[in-house]
């Protein structure tokens, strides 16, 4: 099975109103469509149908049991095209008390962030395999803090990301 890409998600949620609200005011996505109890979102640049649908299952719904130590989604990750956006999602997050964590994976640098629900999720930029070098390779297996400023001053701002691959063809 040659995965292309992930096509779309879908959530449940306690108030679909609100994470509409959280998912376009924050990130951009748009509503394609509606009905009562349910929303599908569309990404900026998206040619799919729908990058996120969204259920309601009322304000009394319990959260949801997946963490460390049972079952369960551990986050969703969504790819973006460059650092400068990285940054700008990463200013959005932290404006609306979104952000939980930044990370450096070394071919990945990542954002960590909730919805509403206290859903998971990760905004993440790929770097592109032309630039993985074997310092990046050795720099792999460890978990670094996220330090935009050097990625951009190291990478740039506007390097498109590895869309989909952050290994090199020869690894």
């Amino acid at each position: 099975m040659p995965v292309q890409g992930l096509n779309h998600a879908v959530l449940y949620v306690r108030d679909v109103e609100r994470s509409v609200a959280f998912y376009s005011e924050t990130l951009g996505f748009r509503v394609v469509m509606g009905m009562p109890g349910a929303a599908f979102l569309q990404a900026e640049g998206s040619s799919n149908d729908h990058d996120l649908g969204l259920f309601e299952v009322g304000a009394e719904a319990g959260d949801s049991p997946a963490e460390r130590g049972t079952v369960g989604l551990y986050h969703l990750a969504w790819e973006i095209d460059t650092l400068d956006e990285l940054e700008r999602v990463a200013q959005r997050l932290a404006e609306k008390g979104a952000l939980v964590g930044a990370s450096d994976h070394a071919t990945t640098k990542a954002l960590y962030a909730k919805d509403p629900d206290g859903i998971e999720f990760e905004v993440s930029w790929l770097l592109p395999a032309d630039l993985i070098t074997s310092d990046v390779l050795a720099r792999r297996a460890s978990i670094g803090r996220l330090d935009l400023a050097a990625e951009k001053a190291r990478y740039g701002g506007q390097t498109r990301g590895g869309v989909g691959v952050s290994v090199p063809a020869t690894a």
